[in-house]
């Protein structure tokens, strides 16, 4: 692949063209292994700031790039990289890192509703690209980025760390294995506190260090109706995903590895709602969804309330409730036992007593899973390849398009649906259980769409409703471009 000028691909990524014009510079060459990477990074706080400190820890990666929309934060990361001696460039238009020819690899953990377009552009930029979780903030977007990895050539990998770690990759053989039977459901969790965003009479002011066009990207661009314009970006369905695709993602993603499934389901289903406040968010804070796979489908729970109304005070954050050992974690039900997996890299097979069979553990490494597949230009060696990702974020997106569809349902309703099922309806008594010790009006849930899927289409049969959540309309010039043009 040739690689733009930094003028060219500036005024071609602003136009929205999805074909960049083109200068006459090789990037074709593949780095030595005695040759630093040089990387640039894109969203500065929170997991930004994590997946920078892990870089840095990393033999032959040269930090050499920001970009951030908040002048405040850049700032912050440009003087501590001059504390270390770093000689790094800054900007809040990600589209002037990618064109510079001092940045080899880009890692992007910015808002859910830019991952897709900022990776894309950076792959046509000629960068490899490191790029968070969900990779997407939709379907169809999810889909052109897996396009435009195998367009360009360029490594594309998925914040979904878990399939780095020793320990899962050791326990997804044994269960694979057939050690415990047949694989009969699997369960997500995502039982994790989410208190109130809290609730405003009006547009909130930005200060001055916000670059909010820039924010916004592809999303509209809207007065700000919420206390914080940081991080509470996540339960608003036009930038994020709710928990199902911040937290669940990677749960979803181990439940997805573990039984094998490399397509999206036949099915799905999601019941639920934004229950015990009334807030600026419009994403669901308890959910369940059902991707009726088979033989074994896969079940999600999302529950953001304590154990009990009582514990919704400052005991909150440590009073979540737990299924089987776990809390934000896997369990895979089979014949002869369970699969539990209460975190990012640890794994316990059970027998159906509860036995101990096996243990399994090894710490992730994603981090340096990218620069060694990088420095030896081999896709293969990714541990969570863009493909990967895709796939794992657009289950995501499935549950969250048949509850956006959903309606207001008695609690009788909900009970008859779910009881065909066996997972569902077992999922959905705890659910009801959970919500009756918090206190909260069942009649709050919404009963989403049953939705039949095309999954070699990415599409929905016979539902155009649905068809059209499966993508969004971008505002210009912040267009995913298509990868078949």
């Amino acid at each position: 692949m040739i690689r733009p000028s930094r003028r060219s691909f500036l005024l071609g990524s602003l136009s929205g063209a999805a074909g960049l014009a083109l200068s006459a510079r090789s990037y074709a060459r593949v780095r030595g292994s005695n040759e630093d990477l040089r990387v640039g990074f894109v969203g500065l706080r929170s997991r930004g700031a994590q997946l920078l400190a892990e870089f840095r820890k990393l033999a032959g990666v040269r930090v050499v790039g920001f970009c951030d929309v908040d002048a405040k934060v850049r700032a912050q990361r440009v003087a501590e990289a001059e504390q270390r001696n770093e000689k790094v460039f800054a900007c809040a238009d990600a589209r002037e890192l990618f064109a510079r020819e001092d940045v080899d690899a880009v890692v992007i953990a910015t808002p859910n509703h830019t991952h897709a377009l900022l990776a894309i552009w950076a792959l046509q930029a000629g960068k490899h690209v490191y790029v968070e979780k969900p990779v997407s903030h939709n379907v169809w977007e999810g889909r052109q980025l897996v396009g435009w990895a195998q367009k360009t050539g360029r490594l594309c990998e998925a914040g979904t760390q878990s399939r780095s770690s020793a320990g899962l990759q050791e326990a997804a053989a044994y269960l694979r294995s057939g050690a415990l039977g047949k694989p009969l459901a699997a369960h997500g969790l995502c039982y994790k506190p989410r208190r109130s965003i809290g609730k405003v009479e009006g547009e909130v002011a930005l200060g001055a260090e916000i670059d909010y066009d820039l924010w916004c990207g592809p999303a509209p661009k809207v007065p700000l109706r919420r206390k914080n314009l940081h991080y509470d970006w996540h339960w608003v369905f036009a930038t994020g995903n709710g928990d199902l695709g911040n937290q669940g993602i990677h749960q979803m993603d181990i439940a997805r590895w573990m039984l094998g499934y490399d397509a999206l389901p036949p099915r799905v289903l999601s019941i639920g709602g934004r229950v015990g406040y009334a807030d600026d968010g419009d994403t669901p804070n308890t959910q369940l969804v059902l991707l009726d796979y088979a033989p074994a489908p896969i079940v999600f729970e999302v529950r953001g309330l304590p154990e009990s109304k009582e514990l919704q005070d400052e005991r909150w954050e440590k009073s979540m409730p737990s299924w089987r050992g776990a809390r934000v974690g896997v369990v895979v039900l089979c014949e002869g036992g369970s699969l539990v997996i209460p975190n990012y890299t640890s794994a316990r097979a059970l027998d159906r007593e509860g036995k101990e069979l096996a243990k399994f553990h090894g710490a992730d490494a994603l981090p340096a899973n990218f620069v060694a597949a990088v420095q030896a230009n081999d896709a293969r060696r990714l541990a969570a390849p863009v493909l990967e990702g895709h796939l794992s974020s657009a289950l995501c997106h499935l549950g969250n398009i048949s509850y956006q569809l959903g309606r207001a349902a008695a609690p009788e309703a909900l009970r008859e649906r779910v009881r065909s099922s066996a997972p569902l309806e077992d999922a959905y008594s705890r659910m009801e259980e959970h919500l009756a010790k918090n206190a909260s009006d069942l009649r709050a849930l919404k009963l989403g769409a049953a939705l039949e899927v095309d999954a070699p289409a990415e599409r929905f049969r016979g539902a155009p409703e649905a068809d059209a959540l499966l993508t969004r309309a971008y505002r210009s010039p912040y267009v995913v471009p298509t990868a078949s043009s």
